[in-house]
């Protein structure tokens, strides 16, 4: 029986990603951890502890004691609130990452691990259209240069001592679920939530900067189906490329203006746009998609109408 340890259930990814895990292998055999409070759902569902990652000593009694068999390490500084404290930003993100990799090596239990990497790794050397799996990477960011410092350590841990581990270099990713979480994506997450509590949001990207984007029921299919994946199969030992939809703030703009024609948008970019100038615009998933089938389902135009659908929902029931 699989025992799961997710690091950062109260995040934008393991709010949603520990209700998935728990629906496949029982809510008792999925353990939630956070530096925070969970969401209700989250807490009230299955175990939940607060547990820092960075505290090993507590980490590793932790996973002793519960018999765990997979690790979903997910806390991160994100991009934008990276660059606020960048010697903080790095040092959370790559010694979590560290304490993770040396424990999963030295407890025999444990047989996979994933950790999430992101477009952030890319540069401004970087081909923006369709960008490859392999390709120049030059981040400028500090969240970039702890993603691929990241991404070499997960291969050379997977190769030196053949730990199972698997990343995602996730696009941006669009939840109802939970709000903005200080990321350079995250624009296309708080213009839902303005468009239904004032019908207005004020924009930190230029109109016209395209993006790569996931949905989030597709970001989670795609983390489980890799997990689920033959290992023979995944040529990639540091971190695969998806992608599904790129878009722009003026096209979001546009399908909310389908559901409420009076919405506004005004455009004020920040020192975020320099940092969105640098990702790719779209990228080439096939490397995932053979191997392991990645294939998202939804467009901007349905996903735009839940995420409306489901914000008002949240806005009447509080």
């Amino acid at each position: 029986m699989e025992n799961i340890l997710i690091i950062g259930a109260a995040g934008q990814i393991g709010s949603e990603l520990t209700l998935a895990l728990r629906k496949e292998y029982g809510d008792e055999h999925v353990y939630a951890t956070d530096i925070r409070q969970a969401p209700r759902d989250i807490v009230e569902g299955g175990p939940f502890q607060i547990l820092d990652v960075m505290d090993d000593k507590r980490l590793i009694h932790f996973v002793i004691r519960h018999k765990i068999t997979q690790i979903y390490h997910l806390a991160a500084v994100l991009s934008g609130n990276a660059e606020r404290i960048p010697i903080q930003a790095w040092q959370i993100n790559m010694s979590s990452l560290m304490n993770i990799l040396d424990l999963a090596k030295e407890v025999e239990e444990i047989k996979k691990v994933f950790w999430p990497s992101s477009i952030a790794v890319f540069g401004q050397t970087t081909p923006q259209i369709a960008t490859p799996q392999l390709t120049v990477m030059e981040p400028n960011t500090v969240y970039g240069i702890s993603k691929l410092a990241g991404e070499r350590w997960v291969e050379y841990y997977n190769r030196r001592y053949k730990l199972d581990v698997r990343s995602i270099r996730y696009p941006g990713l669009i939840s109802y679920k939970t709000e903005a979480g200080g990321g350079t994506t995250d624009y296309a997450v708080e213009i839902y939530y303005d468009a239904v509590k004032n019908n207005s949001y004020e924009c930190f990207l230029k109109e016209d900067t395209e993006l790569p984007m996931l949905f989030m029921p597709d970001a989670i299919k795609a983390t489980i189906d890799l997990m689920h994946a033959d290992p023979a199969k995944l040529t990639v030992k540091s971190s695969y490329s998806i992608g599904a939809i790129s878009f722009s703030p003026k096209d979001v703009a546009k399908e909310i203006r389908k559901h409420k024609p009076n919405f506004e948008i005004i455009y004020k970019p920040d020192f975020r746009q320099a940092i969105a100038d640098s990702w790719p615009k779209s990228i080439d998933a096939s490397v995932a998609e053979h191997d392991w089938g990645f294939k998202p389902t939804f467009d901007l135009a349905k996903m735009t109408e839940i995420m409306l659908q489901e914000i008002e929902s949240k806005t009447i029931k509080k």
